[in-house]
């Protein structure tokens, strides 16, 4: 997901850095000779950053979203999804996890269906819709221009905060279709 978006949203004109642990084992490699991508370690990368997309398996959004630094004023957009309770412990959906050991304004949005149809949008003549739900208005703002810079239709708020674990089980339903 992360990767996908990164060639898309830097083909539209933005900068993006991938905040990684570790540099030398970086396994978008082939993504650093993409106009507009970088990579640093994860604070780094925050830092410098006005939106954060957090793109790891669902079991470590804690850990992940502990390593991210000062994020106050920053729009995180969580990708992930609890999968066959594959989560963080405690947490219903990986949006309240990175809230609560965040300060940012956490989105949850393109966690609702695989890269394959991330990297392509257009499906005929249609192209896909994205969903999203969260409080912060500017970040839906943010969030739904960037749906459509890669390649969405639009990107419908499905609502606030308490919406968050409903999006990740439209996502369970998509993965279940996709799978079966």
């Amino acid at each position: 997901i992360g990767s996908t978006l990164a060639e898309k949203w830097a083909a539209a004109g933005h900068k993006i850095t991938f905040g990684v642990r570790d540099q030398a084992h970086f396994k978008g490699e082939k993504l650093l000779g993409v106009a507009g991508i970088a990579v640093s370690g994860i604070m780094e990368a925050v830092a410098q950053s006005e939106i954060v997309l957090v793109a790891t398996p669902a079991i470590v959004a804690v850990e992940v979203a502990q390593r991210l630094g000062d994020t106050k004023g920053k729009v995180i957009i969580d990708t992930m999804n609890i999968v066959g309770g594959r989560g963080p412990q405690g947490y219903s959906s990986t949006a309240h996890a990175l809230q609560e050991h965040t300060s940012g304004e956490v989105i949850k949005a393109f966690n609702s269906t695989g890269f394959n149809n991330i990297k392509s949008t257009t499906y005929g003549s249609v192209n896909l819709d994205m969903f999203m739900a969260g409080n912060s208005i500017r970040g839906k703002e943010i969030v739904r221009q960037l749906a459509i810079e890669a390649g969405f239709a639009n990107c419908y708020d499905i609502g606030d905060d308490s919406k968050f674990e409903m999006l990740e089980q439209f996502a369970n339903f998509w993965i279940n279709l996709a799978v079966s």
